[in-house]
């Protein structure tokens, strides 16, 4: 049986949700419309269905949606990973890191090349640094314990993953779990509830 693994991008990313109805909201229904009349199980984990309930008014789904996704944390203290992703990890968050300096430096340098009369405009560079510095330490990176519980319960379960993260999808791909793009999933369970299965992994 399929296993589903769900971010909270499938619900709030509106390049997303759109694929099941115009609101979230009516997203949220008619995806648990047809993940019901598939065979396959859909997951998310604790702590990414407690962020997903900040962002979104789940009052009147709640039960509905828990009937449908199960809500439930990785095995972490079971869980084994080689120990190669962890040195990449560590590797690129140190590369990031000098990224995210340099980036500082560069602006600080420029700042202070304005003399006389001249003033910089202070609140445009610093919002040209928080822009610059997000994009190189964040994007395309594990960075919150959300992430890393989808990554892991994914991992846990040889489920696949769905997400718009680029950094969650990145490194999933790295550890071998399985994704398809977001974007398909409806066509995909459609085509679940059609054929009754998708192709394995190993194909």
């Amino acid at each position: 049986m399929e296993r589903f693994v769900l971010d909270t991008s499938v619900f709030t990313n509106p390049n997303i949700f759109a694929q099941f109805g115009d609101t979230s909201q009516a997203a949220i229904l008619e995806f648990l419309g047809l993940a019901r009349r598939v065979k396959a199980r859909f997951y998310m984990p604790t702590s990414v269905y407690e962020e997903l309930g900040k962002v979104k008014d789940l009052a009147t789904v709640a039960a509905d949606f828990e009937s449908v996704v199960r809500i439930r944390s990785p095995r972490k203290f079971k869980l084994m990973i080689p120990g190669e992703i962890l040195y990449e990890f560590i590797e690129e968050v140190r590369t990031r890191i000098d990224r995210g300096l340099r980036i500082a430096e560069e602006l600080t340098k420029e700042a202070s090349q304005f003399g006389g009369g001249d003033t910089p405009d202070m609140g445009q560079l610093i919002n040209r640094l928080r822009g610059r510095y997000r994009e190189a330490l964040r994007q395309g990176i594990l960075d919150s314990k959300e992430d890393v519980d989808v990554l892991l319960l994914a991992y846990e379960l040889d489920g696949t993953l769905i997400s718009g993260d680029e950094g969650m999808r990145k490194w999933a791909d790295k550890v071998g779990i399985h994704i398809i793009s977001p974007g398909n999933l409806k066509r995909v369970l459609s085509q679940l509830e059609t054929h009754g299965n998708l192709p394995s992994v190993e194909d």
